[in-house]
């Protein structure tokens, strides 16, 4: 067997963040709403206890498959935002596959594609994920930075710039 050459390069592992945040990539391929496909994952103790990805409740139709079921939502600004009311968020199917399978998430880290909507970040709070690794910021995220403030999680973004989608 021949040494390695001096010029070849050094294979180096990720961090498990980035391992975690690469993972998230691949699950938001799986969703089925195309304002915003976006992959949640769960671990505790460096262990993949759960995921989930945007899309309908099984047996229900998808945004793929039927359109968009947009609402009307306006911030506190008063302007008018547009959201998709088909899907779950990734962040609740996880939390919901937990639940469906027993699992405890008491001291998790949540990994997502952007920072949760304020239902998540407080649904995420009533579990006990002690810390959440977001790959980008959402444009509503303000209420879900306070809550994680007050309930003593830890976020970390990734990319500090923010998620855009259609129709947003």
């Amino acid at each position: 067997m021949n040494a390695p050459s001096d010029t070849a390069m050094k294979h180096e592992r990720p961090s498990w963040d980035d391992y975690f945040v690469s993972l998230v990539r691949e699950i938001s391929k799986r969703a089925t709403c195309d304002r915003g496909r976006s992959g949640c994952l769960i671990v505790k103790e460096k262990r993949i206890v759960c995921t989930g990805y945007v899309g309908s409740p099984p047996g229900m139709e998808h945004c793929d498959e039927a359109g968009h079921l947009l609402k009307r939502v306006m911030d506190e600004e008063g302007g008018v935002k547009m959201h998709c009311v088909r899907t779950i968020h990734a962040e609740q199917n996880a939390l919901c596959q937990a639940a469906k399978y027993g699992i405890g998430l008491d001291g998790a880290t949540l990994y997502c594609s952007m920072e949760p909507c304020r239902t998540c970040a407080m649904l995420i709070a009533s579990v006990g994920i002690s810390r959440v690794v977001a790959m980008k910021r959402y444009h509503a995220g303000q209420d879900t930075r306070g809550i994680f403030e007050q309930a003593g999680i830890e976020l970390d973004i990734v990319d500090n710039s923010f998620e855009t989608y259609e129709q947003q």
